[in-house]
């Protein structure tokens, strides 16, 4: 079987998923990442069912990029620019690693099991965890 990019990621999350299982006391830190949001759960698989979840639309707002506005005085032309800053996505998964790690303090988790699944702990899903980490969750 050819070495394709879905077939390395199956076997990835296949040899992650083999070796963590989540309880109560110590829950399944579960990460999906798409091109857009970042997502983290914990999750207790003895009764298969999710503790806390959180995405980054349920608390950081959406940017609208860059606005231009235009003035028009007597036929000229006048540009002028606003700028909205705009947060990058390594520190919008670190700020979900915080919440996520306030809302699971809040119900009495304190250490967890990290699931990267799929992805290699780089870049965002390495941020998530970091974030979680100093939200006060031990892994």
């Amino acid at each position: 079987m050819p070495h394709s990019t879905k077939n390395k990621k199956e076997r990835r999350r296949d040899r992650t998923r083999s070796k963590i299982m989540g309880t109560k006391t110590r829950p399944r830190f579960s990460v999906f990442r798409s091109n857009k949001y970042i997502y983290g759960q914990l999750i207790d698989d003895k009764k298969g069912e999710t503790l806390v979840a959180l995405s980054e639309k349920g608390i950081i707002p959406e940017e609208k990029g860059f606005l231009k506005k235009v003035k028009r005085e007597k036929g000229e032309k006048q540009i002028v620019s606003s700028v909205i800053k705009r947060v990058s996505k390594i520190e919008r998964a670190r700020e979900v690693g915080k919440v996520l790690a306030q809302r699971a303090l809040e119900k009495g988790i304190t250490t967890i099991i990290f699931d990267r699944g799929k992805y290699k702990y780089h870049g965002r899903v390495e941020v998530l965890a970091q974030g979680a980490r100093e939200g006060g969750l031990k892994f």
